[in-house]
Parts: structure tokens; C-alpha cells; sequence
């Protein structure tokens, strides 16, 4: 029988995820407080908190200057749009490399992750040089490929891990009576490993909508998404932190929101199979 914790353990305990939680924050902490700051107060040494000049200006001037639902809308559909692409070729090639696997799988796998590790500026000019020439340059679909083969081993890798934790005799008692290759996947494999796929979809949802990077390089006014948004509040006369803060508080609170609501779902499906 497993001893219980003591009352100073718990307490050391709480503390330091406490500690944790607050260090993490603390950047997005500052971020919103010096969204509400006037310029000066802004960049004020030391920095100024009860003496600062509060205001909702910068708000008023962000939402005044662009067109935000555009660029918001723009990043719902490239992060859900690559997320659902990326489902689509995941999780048949996910099944196959779990519960069919060859000799060379493993080697696949690693291939795969391997391709993480390379630098995304080594591929830009080819990159940027194909998509002017095949018409997907600052086009919504363009990004949702890009995203979508950048996203695509870790979705493969996470739905791998999930799948491998389900009883092969399963899949095999189905195929006995008489299901197809598709209705094992859809009807026996999916809901059976809704958790993982769950958290597949959101972590990836969250690395599209905050990826920066190529949404940059790959757009310029069209399908500019948040992350496009926050960059343009940076002016050759400086950057002006202030409403850089503000652009900034704007283009997170959605996925905040999203991640606050689904955590039970991200941290059930980021467990998934862990205990048995």
C-alpha cells in the first residue's frame, strides 16, 4: 500500500509547480500589462506598475489600423485546415506503421522526426521559388500545405504512439467479421482512439496558428494571418511596444481560450495509454 504524502511534501510540491507556472507566465504576464501602458510608460527604466499611465488606446489604435477579423479568419482556416489535412494522411499512415509495420519501419519513423531538426531557412528559396511559380504564393491553400508537411511527422509520431496501445486482436476480430479496410479505420480504430487523435488535432492547431515563420515568408497581404498582423505593428521609425503588446495580446487570446477549455482533452489525450 502506497504511503501517503506528508503535509510538507504537498506544500514543497505546490510551491514549486506554483514557481513553475508563474515563471512561464510571467512573459505573457507582461506582455498584457504593457498592452495597457501609454509609449512612455512603455519603456520606462525601471519599469513603472502603479505609477504607469493606464489606457485602452492601443487597442483603440490597433482595431483602427487593420483589419483584424481578416487576419483572424485567415488563421482559424490555415491552422484547422492544415490540422484536418494533415489527419487525413496521418492516420491511415499511422495504422499501417502500428499494426502493419515492415522492416524498415522504424527507420521510417526516424527519418520522419529527423526532418524536424533541419532549419527551416535551408528550404525557404526552393520553397518560396515553387509556390511563385505554381500560383500558391499569399494564398490560403499554400499555407495550409506548408504547415501541413511541416506538422506532419510530429502528427504521424503522436497518432503512432497512440495507436500502438490498441490491441491489435481488436482490428483483427473486426476484420473476422467482415469489415473492410475503411470501416476498420473509421468505425473501430478512430473512436477508439478519439483521446490521442483529439490532442494530435489541438497541439498541431496551436503550432499552425502560432507558427510565424512561414506565415511570414509566404504571405504578404491576402493570407496574412495573426502572426502576420503582429509584425506589421513594427515601423521603421521603431517598434513601438505599446501596440506591438496590444497586436500581440489580440492575436493569442484565441488560442488561450481554445487551450483553456481543452485542456482536460490535452492532457487526457497526452496520456493516452500511459496507464494500463
Amino acid at each position: 500500500m502506497a504511503r501517503a504524502a506528508s503535509p510538507r511534501r504537498t506544500l514543497l510540491t505546490t510551491l514549486a509547480a506554483w514557481s513553475v507556472a508563474l515563471v512561464i507566465f510571467f512573459p505573457v504576464l507582461w506582455m498584457i500589462l504593457t498592452s495597457f501602458k501609454t509609449e512612455a510608460s512603455a519603456v520606462a527604466m525601471p519599469p513603472e506598475f502603479l505609477s504607469a499611465d493606464w489606457t485602452l488606446e492601443n487597442y483603440e489604435t490597433v482595431w483602427s489600423r487593420s483589419d483584424y477579423p481578416r487576419f483572424f479568419w485567415n488563421s482559424v482556416v490555415i491552422s484547422v485546415g492544415s490540422t484536418l489535412l494533415g489527419l487525413a494522411i496521418a492516420i491511415p499512415a499511422a495504422w499501417s506503421m502500428a499494426f502493419v509495420p515492415g522492416k524498415r519501419t522504424k527507420d521510417l519513423l526516424m527519418w520522419m522526426l529527423s526532418t524536424k531538426m533541419m532549419p527551416a531557412v535551408a528550404v525557404l528559396i526552393p520553397l518560396y521559388l515553387v509556390f511563385q511559380r505554381i500560383g500558391l504564393f499569399d494564398t490560403k491553400l499554400g499555407l495550409i500545405l506548408a504547415l501541413m508537411l511541416m506538422n506532419l511527422p510530429i502528427i504521424i509520431w503522436m497518432l503512432y504512439t497512440y495507436f500502438k496501445e490498441i490491441p491489435g486482436e481488436i482490428l483483427e476480430a473486426a476484420r473476422m467479421d467482415g469489415a473492410s479496410l475503411w470501416n476498420e479505420i473509421v468505425y473501430v480504430l478512430t473512436p477508439m482512439a478519439l483521446p490521442g487523435i483529439a490532442s494530435t488535432m489541438l497541439l498541431n492547431i496551436i503550432l499552425a496558428w502560432n507558427e510565424a515563420f512561414w506565415t511570414i515568408t509566404l504571405t504578404t497581404t491576402k493570407a496574412a494571418p495573426l502572426s502576420a498582423f503582429i509584425a506589421s505593428f513594427s515601423a521603421p521609425q521603431g517598434l513601438f511596444y505599446a501596440k506591438l503588446s496590444a497586436a500581440s495580446a489580440m492575436a493569442i487570446l484565441p488560442i488561450l481560450i481554445l487551450g483553456w477549455f481543452s485542456q482536460k482533452q490535452l492532457v487526457r489525450g497526452l496520456t493516452f495509454g500511459a496507464v494500463k
